[in-house]
Formats: structure tokens, C-alpha cells, sequence
């Protein structure tokens, strides 16, 4: 059964360029980075996305989206070995403590043992993965590691790959769009594992776990300590879903509505944003009810992961993705949350406007290799 990063060879040399490539249902999301002892952005872009190809991170169109990621990669000569993202329903994360096994393999057999009676999918249609995430000792002594499960539905990602392929690009790994996120993040000022503040031992002991939350078509969510991820999730609500009650009440396209909640946000008074007086209140109006609706989502999300046995106190709430980009949604969210919420760019993204590099961040950690 292959796993999300070894699906596929990797290009041979020390230093290369790979491409993170991360799809929503707005737009296409490209980030071209040069790995040789660092990562740097060499290309980059953002480009719609044809209504219909996409929706709830998952094809609806093969067809479609073949046609546009091919004018994509022609038009701006970005490097066709992807790095690809995916976080949908259809996939499930699950952590799991094991006894440490000294044997790789024996530790494979046993996490893929334990794996079937966690994963709410049959493993022989899935595409598993896993990572080592900190280990602990059993108070007699037994020493025990602590792991973390992906599995994703093998005829989902067979459908996502099938248009990649059909635009001539080379997919060279499949990740969840949840690490790529945390690798982008992870150490970023602001973010957890920018500082060791609290844990002069560095052990990890005292270092609180954020919650990165990627605000796009889907909400991509994941706890993270540093660059481990505890927990993982993602919500259908999104910006996608905010975009389409603003079409429900006024008679723009997806494509505009988008554009409206950036040129609206939560901040200006509704009788100074300039515009359609209609649009401006149909705008304002869904984005009062979709910032109560994600501040709900990420309010589940935490009680949820802090429920679980171990779970790891969690301190600031760590946007991106394009609702960060929203004027006052994170200051919203932060009142509703009642604890600290940010929003992070990467340092690579920083000669690109604030709503490009938001759409960009979850591409840029998709193509950094783990």
C-alpha cells in the first residue's frame, strides 16, 4: 500500500525546483520553489478557477481542470513536478501510541495493524501515511511513541490525479494539505517554534500547540507543536460558502462575490464602503453570518481535539489562506474565540501583496519537502 509521500519517485539532484499546487474551487494556486539547503520562491501564481471544476476540495470536472492547469503551467513556464495538497471529507487523521519498536519495519507492520480498527475506511481502497510525532514513557517504564495516521480514499485520489496528469505536470507526492500548511507556518513569528520561550530545556515540555487554520473554499485545520501535527481536520464551511450567500442576494458571479468580501471585510462602516449601496449590505450581511459560522467550526475543532487523552494545551489560533486577507475577519474571530488569533505569511512570500501571499502560503509549504 503506498503512502501519501512515496506514491510517486522523486527528481534526482541536490538542487532542483518543485512546485506546490494547491486547488480550490476560486482559484489555482501555483508556488515554484528552489530547494538547495534553503527554499526559495522562484514562480509564483494564482489564477481562476473555472466554475464547476472543483468544489469541497474534491474534481467535479476532469476535463475542466486539466484545461486550466494546462493554460496555467504554458502561460507562466512554472516547473511540472508538483507537490500536490489534498483535504476533503474524504480524509481521515487519527493519532495513535504504540510501544517504540527499534525495526522500522516492525513499526510499520504495527502501525498499519493498529490502523485498521481507527480508520473509518477499509485500508485496501486507501492511500495511507504516517508520521512519528514525540514518544513518552508508561509509568513502569515502557517506552511508547506517539503517531500520527492519514488515510485518504484511493478512488479520490486517483480522480485528482487523473487531470494533473491529463496537463502534462508530473506529480512527485500527494500530501495533506494540513502539513503543508504547518510547514509554512511552523516557525514563522507568531507561530509555534518561532521561539523557545517557556522551554529553556528544549524539550518541548512547556511549549504550547496552535491551531493553523487555512481559510479557503474548505477550512483546513491542524493543532501543531512546533512542526508535529496532533490533529487534523476539515470543515466543508469556508470562504467558498460565504462567497455563495452573496450571490444568493445579489446577482454577481462566485468569481465577483469573492472579490466583494475583500473589498467589504467587517471593518469600514456599511454606509462608507464604496459601491453598490445593495451589494455592500448583501456583502456585509454574509460575512457578519459566515464569521459566526467559522468562529462555530474552529470553536468544534478545539473542543474536539482537547477532549482527546494527551491532548496538548493550545494556545493561539494561526490564520492564512484567502479569509485572512478579509479586513477585520481575524479581529472577529479573535473576539468570538476569546484567545489570541493572527495571521502569518512566510518570510519567501514577502514581496507579494497580502492577499496573494495569503492564497499562496498552503502552496509554498506543499512544495518544501518533509
Amino acid at each position: 500500500m503506498p503512502r501519501f509521500g512515496q506514491m510517486f519517485s522523486k527528481p534526482k539532484g541536490k538542487s532542483r525546483s518543485l512546485v506546490g499546487l494547491e486547488i480550490d474551487a476560486g482559484s489555482i494556486a501555483a508556488a515554484e520553489v528552489r530547494l538547495n539547503g534553503g527554499a526559495t520562491v522562484t514562480k509564483a501564481v494564482v489564477a481562476p478557477m473555472p466554475a464547476g471544476a472543483f468544489r469541497d476540495g474534491e474534481v467535479t470536472d476532469p476535463e475542466l481542470l486539466a484545461g486550466a492547469l494546462r493554460e496555467v503551467f504554458s502561460k507562466n513556464d512554472i516547473s511540472k513536478d508538483v507537490r500536490l495538497g489534498v483535504g476533503n471529507q474524504r480524509v481521515a487523521f487519527r493519532t495513535i501510541r504504540l510501544p517504540a519498536i527499534e525495526s522500522p519495519e516492525e513499526m510499520e507492520a504495527a502501525v498499519r495493524f493498529q490502523a485498521q480498527e481507527e480508520m473509518p475506511m477499509p485500508l485496501d481502497s486507501a492511500v495511507l501515511d504516517f508520521q512519528m510525532i514525540g514518544g513518552s514513557t508508561d509509568p513502569d517504564g515502557t517506552p511508547k511513541v506517539d503517531v500520527a495516521l492519514v488515510a485518504a480514499r484511493r478512488e479520490m485520489i486517483a480522480r485528482l490525479l487523473e487531470p494533473v496528469r491529463s496537463a502534462g505536470l508530473r506529480p512527485v507526492a500527494v500530501d495533506l494539505s494540513a502539513f503543508g500548511l504547518i510547514r509554512a507556518l511552523a516557525g514563522v513569528q507568531g507561530s509555534p517554534g518561532a521561539d523557545d520561550a517557556g522551554d529553556p530545556a528544549g524539550e518541548g515540555e512547556f511549549v504550547q500547540a496552535s491551531l493553523f487554520c487555512n481559510l479557503g473554499d474548505v477550512t483546513n485545520l491542524a493543532v501543531a507543536r512546533r512542526s508535529a501535527c496532533l490533529f487534523a481536520r476539515v470543515s466543508q464551511f469556508g470562504v467558498e460558502r460565504i462567497a455563495e450567500r452573496v450571490v444568493e442576494q445579489s446577482e454577481l458571479t462566485a468569481e465577483h462575490a469573492r472579490m466583494w468580501l475583500e473589498h467589504v471585510g467587517l471593518e469600514t462602516p456599511v454606509e462608507e464602503v464604496e459601491g453598490d449601496p445593495e451589494i455592500v449590505r448583501a456583502t456585509r450581511q454574509g460575512l457578519e453570518e459566515g464569521a459566526g459560522m467559522l468562529g462555530d467550526e474552529l470553536r468544534l475543532s478545539l473542543d474536539y481535539y482537547g477532549a482527546q487523552d494527551g491532548a496538548v494545551p493550545v494556545g493561539p489560533v494561526v490564520l492564512s489562506g484567502p479569509g485572512s486577507a478579509i479586513p477585520g475577519l481575524p479581529e472577529r474571530l479573535q473576539r468570538d474565540l476569546g484567545r489570541e488569533v493572527s495571521v502569518a505569511r512566510p518570510p519567501a512570500l514577502s514581496r507579494f501583496g497580502a492577499a496573494e501571499s495569503a492564497r499562496l502560503t498552503l502552496a509554498y509549504g506543499l512544495a518544501l519537502e518533509h
